[in-house]
């Protein structure tokens, strides 16, 4: 008995940590379930007060833009107070979908602060099965209300997909992702990587809005998905469709 006495408290303690485990993994899916299903309602629901609707959320964005633009940003929910406010919970009102280049820092050109914007940022603006299922979380669990792929003039990634460059690592996993794109919009008058870029930003709108989790909150009114080319040289997003 004594010698069985030590094996079966190492079963207690694995049990403990595995059903831990399993009351955690749980709790999580009927979060997620929940929100799923209150998402696949099919009629519209009216916002609750200070709720913002995903229109309202879309132009909150494009005027913060032209804020930038203009010189007058407002640099809002950048105090201390809002630190604190946001370091208990979050509740971002847009999501963005970016390219990873220096000069499009989304807080800066959309003059948002703390816990405003859910960021995924990559060269390309590319949406990958990782950024999907983040862009997923940010709208179903977070409450995002739109998403915005913003890709941008003369991006760097897409220039090189064109160029078809031979590339160390890993880099040329970003390359086999614009290509398709790439090849969309040949022969299409203008420049020809501005007409890669724009259909680049529209391809990955396309990407999104296939997955379930995000095509029910759109069906359900309470979600958008968008596309936004920015200007290097002026600032200015303008609405890619």
């Amino acid at each position: 008995m004594s010698r069985q006495h030590p094996k079966f408290n190492l079963s207690r303690r694995s049990l403990f940590k595995f059903g831990a485990g399993a009351i955690g993994t749980s709790v999580l899916t009927a979060g997620l379930s929940s929100n799923l299903l209150a998402a696949e309602k099919k009629a519209p629901v009216a916002p609750a007060e200070g709720d913002i609707t995903p229109d309202k959320a879309l132009q909150e964005l494009l005027d913060g833009n032209d804020r930038f633009v203009k010189a007058k940003r407002r640099n809002p929910n950048q105090t201390q107070s809002r630190l604190l406010e946001v370091a208990k919970s979050q509740k971002p009102f847009a999501s963005i979908l970016g390219c990873a280049d220096s000069r499009v820092p989304s807080e800066i050109v959309f003059d948002q602060g703390l816990g405003d914007l859910f960021v995924c940022r990559i060269a390309g603006n590319i949406a990958t099965p990782q950024q999907i299922g983040s862009l997923e979380f940010g709208s179903l669990v977070l409450g995002s209300k739109v998403i915005m792929v913003v890709g941008h003039e003369r991006c760097g990634a897409v220039d090189a997909a064109i160029k078809g460059a031979q590339v160390p690592g890993r880099i040329g996993t970003l390359l086999e992702a614009i290509k398709p794109s790439v090849e969309s919009s040949k022969g299409k008058p203008g420049d020809k990587l501005e007409n890669a870029c724009k259909a680049n930003i529209l391809a990955q709108v396309e990407e999104l809005k296939s997955s379930s989790v995000l095509s029910e909150l759109i069906k359900a009114e309470k979600l958008k998905i968008v596309g936004g080319y920015y200007d290097l040289d002026t600032g200015r997003i303008s609405m890619v469709s």
